[in-house]
């Protein structure tokens, strides 16, 4: 009987120190592990961007990378409960960018929320399921029909694989005018109103003037607010033409990777000239405050846009914040001031080195017919097919 009751009791130690032992593994695994926040991106490879996969039911109705509940929210706010869908956003993008991205003061949050009305949700409708977004802006002149928003579009619908991007494109319009006219031939439009700034955008605005200077200015603002939200973007200027699809020349490695005027043959030298009409940001701390710094910095060079004032302080943002800047190829991501005579690689054709719309417009319709004819020609013949335009700008 003895030994009975010193094997049961001995038994019951075991057990108990078993149950013990599985409850204190469970408290260190509950304790250790930390959900990633909702929505934000994978790790990706190089050339890899999930984001055009197939498209679930809440991509369609524009609320991916929302809860089915914010999603209806979402949805409700596009009529009278849009003051509910802005709150549940704000909630929801401060959730999203707690653990990697600063968040700005209780003041400047509501300066922002001003500002940037409605824009939460305009980029959550267009932007790919692993939280990019391609963002162009326009005014109205840039926004008539026939002008360059019309060439624009029609590059992707031509593109080689590129249509499939048009539904993650918003077009942010700086005047009711423009914003009209995108509503009228796209899908995503964002009336960008700033509060206090009395300019009038519906012009065409003469380089370097006040109004110009104000116009690609507030577009920093834009691209930080953006990031803010959780967001990765790719930033496009109008009077770019897209043939093919730029995201596989952007590397996982890379904050910023950006076009290039002048380029010396390696993509990692920062001697490069930058052209800011067209790149690529991930959002972190990194490139928020790079946003930030870029724009606080354009008191220092009175009368210059971003473009140059980036380039001037392109290395104190590399060695301050430790950015990771990588520029493109003009081979691939190509302009007026340096593009690839080969059609076979092109990627996209920017009308930067030019001035003046007329131009622009004039010289751009040529590469786009050049595009088209190149397309239609058997494969044995592409590879002798070459830029034709003498042009305005290109000669």
């Amino acid at each position: 009987m003895g030994k009975a009751m010193v094997a049961e009791a001995t038994a019951r130690q075991a057990a108990s120190f078993v149950l013990g032992a599985a409850a204190a593994l469970t408290v260190v695994m509950l304790v250790q592990y930390r959900a990633p926040a909702a929505g934000l991106s994978r790790a990706r490879t190089q050339g890899q961007f999930s984001g055009w996969r197939s498209l679930d039911h809440r991509r369609l109705n524009g609320t991916a990378g929302l809860t089915d509940h914010q999603a209806q929210v979402v949805v409700a706010g596009e009529g009278h409960h849009a003051h509910h869908a802005n709150t549940t956003l704000k909630a929801n993008s401060t959730r999203t960018r707690a653990s990697h991205l600063p968040i700005a003061d209780h003041k400047e949050e509501g300066v922002q929320e001003e500002e940037f009305r409605g824009l939460a949700a305009a980029v959550a409708r267009a932007a790919t399921d692993d939280r990019t977004v391609i963002i162009t802006c326009v005014n109205q002149a840039w926004a008539a029909p026939g002008s360059f928003l019309d060439l624009f579009l029609e590059s992707f619908r031509v593109g080689d694989g590129t249509a499939r991007l048009l539904p993650h494109v918003l077009v942010v319009a700086m005047d009711p005018a423009a914003h009209a006219r995108c509503q009228a031939v796209h899908r995503h439009c964002y009336h960008y109103t700033m509060p206090g700034v009395h300019i009038n955008f519906t012009s065409a605005k003469f380089f370097g003037s006040k109004e110009w200077l104000e116009l690609v200015w507030s577009k920093v603002k834009l691209q930080r607010r953006i990031l803010e939200l959780g967001y990765g973007f790719l930033f496009t200027d109008v009077d770019i033409l897209w043939f093919r699809d730029p995201f596989k020349h952007v590397t996982a490695y890379a904050d910023m990777t950006v076009s290039s005027d002048v380029y010396f043959g390696d993509p990692d030298r920062l001697g490069n000239f930058p052209n800011t009409g067209f790149f690529h940001v991930k959002p972190n701390a990194r490139t928020i405050a790079m946003t930030k710094l870029l724009h606080d910095s354009r008191g220092r060079y009175p009368g210059a846009n971003e473009q140059p004032v980036f380039n001037m302080i392109k290395k104190q943002l590399v060695a301050k914040l430790g950015l990771r800047l990588r520029y493109l190829d003009p081979a691939h991501v190509g302009g007026f001031c340096s593009y690839g005579k080969d059609l076979g690689k092109i990627v996209t054709m920017h009308a930067n080195c030019c001035v003046g719309l007329r131009n622009k417009m004039r010289d751009l319709r040529s590469v786009l017919d050049d595009w088209k004819n190149y397309t239609r020609l058997p494969h044995w013949e592409k590879h002798r097919a070459k830029w034709t335009v003498p042009g305005a700008c290109i000669k």
